[in-house]
């Protein structure tokens, strides 16, 4: 199959992910953290290797501030209900996903205060909107790196400077762009990031983290065993146990530890470089197809590898079903879980087809999609 659903999950993954899973489970999968046996203390060394390749690919001083989650979702409902309380106001973008949107939208029944600012018609939001929305209880401006819908990249430094200078606390949702796009937590003044681990990280599903600066403090979505300060009935309160209650993921964190060094080890502007050409590529051929609209920047170098599509009359999800059993090619149609997102741009009522281009894609697939959409758009 032809994949262009990578912005979803990336497919396929370095071999070495694989093996690396399969390898954990066969030789050390035991409880990292519990137990002092050499098993154990394996998986443990496993888990301190990826957060130290984390950090290195993020930027981080300490690889102690990046705590483990699910996904990326879980990560954001662990910043926002960790940090907001009834009476804080909250920033955010009309180009959110609805991990950013649904937690905020239940806090708010709890008496947070949102604005949602909205972006422009590429999907960008402009610091110059944001600062009209500042008040005085202002407590988190939280933006994503890249739309999920547009692929259009926001401005993370110029935000990140506006954040500090109004002592705002500053989260980004680095879901799109984390692993092909340079994030770089001390530049751009970021105080929390989400990731997930199964997009541009190359790891399996399962995985994602939270990078929490310090001097912010969250509370904790869940409490438990942790393995460490077992006599004490209380949650500890120091990263990364105070929010890593349960057992972790192991087999998943090994594959994303593969992930990231298959990252660190290639470059990520060689990633970024690569993407970036077939981006280009792909938005060229498809303004040469009649009844085809395109969306997002036209700027190349400020946009990441998804691009989103109509057809003139043709519905978004017949398009994919007919790449899908015709010319067995994998995109998504629809809404792509951000609604708000497909109302700024116009599209809430129809939704768009989404490719969306990673690392191991060639110039040869992009010409295989540009001929089926040729094809069903009619030209």
């Amino acid at each position: 199959m032809l994949y262009l659903d990578n912005s979803a999950t990336s497919w396929p993954k370095p071999d070495s992910v694989y093996l690396k899973m399969i390898e954990c489970m066969k030789n050390y999968g035991a409880n990292p953290g519990r137990s002092g046996h050499r098993m154990a203390m394996q998986a443990a060394e496993k888990v301190h290797q990826c957060r130290e390749n984390l950090a290195r690919l993020f930027g981080i001083a300490d690889p102690l501030r990046i705590v483990f989650t699910a996904n990326a979702t879980e990560a954001i409902n662990l910043a926002v209900k960790g940090l907001l309380i009834p009476g804080d106001h909250v920033i955010l973008s009309s180009m959110e996903h609805n991990s950013v949107v649904r937690p905020l939208k239940k806090l708010e029944t709890l008496g947070v205060e949102l604005s949602i600012v909205k972006a422009d018609q590429s999907g960008k939001v402009s610091a110059e909107d944001i600062v009209k929305s500042i008040k005085i209880n202002t407590k988190l401006l939280i933006v994503t790196h890249a739309s999920n819908v547009t692929g259009t990249v926001n401005d993370l430094k110029s935000l990140g400077r506006l954040a500090k200078e109004h002592k705002i606390v500053y989260m980004v949702d680095a879901s799109q762009t984390a692993g092909n796009y340079p994030v770089d937590v001390g530049l751009m003044n970021i105080d929390l990031l989400a990731f997930s681990g199964h997009k541009g990280l190359l790891g399996p599903q399962g995985t994602g983290g939270l990078y929490i600066r310090e001097g912010v403090m969250l509370d904790t979505l869940r409490e438990g065993g942790t393995g460490s300060f077992s006599e004490s009935l209380k949650q500890p309160d120091f990263l990364p146990d105070r929010y890593e209650s349960g057992t972790l993921n192991l087999p998943g964190i090994a594959g994303l530890n593969e992930g990231i060094k298959y990252i660190l080890d290639t470059g990520i502007k060689n990633i970024q470089n690569h993407e970036n050409q077939l981006t280009r590529y792909m938005l060229e051929g498809l303004g040469e197809i009649k009844n085809v609209k395109v969306y997002g920047s036209r700027n190349f170098e400020h946009r990441i590898g998804v691009i989103s599509v109509t057809i003139d009359e043709k519905d978004c999800h017949e398009v994919c079903r007919e790449l899908d059993e015709k010319y067995d090619i994998a995109a998504r149609g629809g809404l792509h879980c951000a609604y708000l997102a497909h109302k700024t741009i116009g599209t809430q009522n129809t939704g768009t087809i989404r490719f969306s281009i990673g690392f191991f894609n060639t110039i040869k697939d992009i010409d295989e999609a540009l001929k089926a959409v040729k094809a069903i758009a009619g030209s």
